[in-house]
């Protein structure tokens, strides 16, 4: 087992560990949606009038459509689909208009889930300095071999990765630094379950760890959650039954003054 994963689950398991981490992944209150009012004008009318297709084509433009059906996303691929297709319209706007307009204005407003919350946290927690430099743009980051943290978008430290170490994966990163003349690249995550879309987060975090680079760099994986609870469950035998360098972002700067 990696020594920093090793002392992530002490941590998990010993201390107050999520009162920590809350300082890392701030979560929002679930605050409602909100909804332009010239859009909800445009649905409130379309829902009291007869015609489905205004009424489906105002509902698109809602970053969350009221109701689960598998053929919405086509129909945001391709709007052009909604004339061609007025039977599969009529079946999803009559399961909206059983709402009634109230519950439609709930279902259309509710909170973001947790996971989507979660993106720009951990950038947000690093940018603040925590780790003991603030991030740098490229330029001053490819100008010095002095320690340093790159600034940017997932897409920004991809690039930046793929042009000065070789990293070959399509995926963007979250963190992107150079220490002691080590470059350091990592994918972080809050894994708040077992199962579904958190175990695909946690096998996505370590395609990264593994993922090829024409130079020498270290490749760790900053997650948080229940992987380090003691058990026989998936992510927590994957971690502590070989070396994959996982480790808690509350031990990232730990682990940096070690290179």
């Amino acid at each position: 087992m990696n020594r920093f994963t090793e002392l992530s689950i002490d941590l998990a398991n010993q201390r107050n560990y999520l009162d920590m981490l809350f300082k890392v992944y701030p979560l929002a209150p679930d605050s409602i949606r909100e909804i332009d009012s010239s859009l909800w004008n445009s649905i409130e009318s379309s829902f009291n009038s007869s015609s489905n297709v205004e009424l489906f084509k105002a509902l698109l433009k809602l970053d969350l459509f009221p109701v689960k059906d598998g053929y919405v996303p086509y129909f945001r691929r391709d709007p052009s689909a909604i004339e061609r297709n007025p039977a599969t319209v009529n079946r999803i706007c009559g399961r909206i208009r059983e709402l009634g307009l109230d519950k439609l204005y709930e279902k259309c407003t509710q909170p973001k889930e947790t996971n989507r919350q979660m993106g720009p946290l951990f950038k947000n927690w690093v940018n603040s300095g925590v780790l003991g430099y603030f991030p740098v743009d490229y330029k001053t980051f490819v100008s010095s071999k002095d320690n340093a943290i790159l600034l940017g978008s997932d897409a920004d430290l991809k690039n930046a990765a793929s042009e000065l170490i070789g990293y070959d994966r399509n995926k963007g990163l979250d963190f992107f630094a150079r220490f002691n003349g080590t470059y350091v690249i990592g994918e972080a995550k809050f894994i708040s379950d077992e199962g579904g879309h958190q175990n695909d987060q946690f096998e996505d975090a370590l395609l990264t760890i593994k993922s090829d680079t024409k130079k020498q760099v270290k490749k760790i994986g900053i997650l948080d959650g229940v992987l380090y609870i003691k058990g026989k469950k998936k992510m927590y035998t994957a971690i502590t039954s070989s070396d994959v360098p996982v480790m808690s972002a509350l031990l990232l700067r730990d682990y940096l003054n070690t290179l």
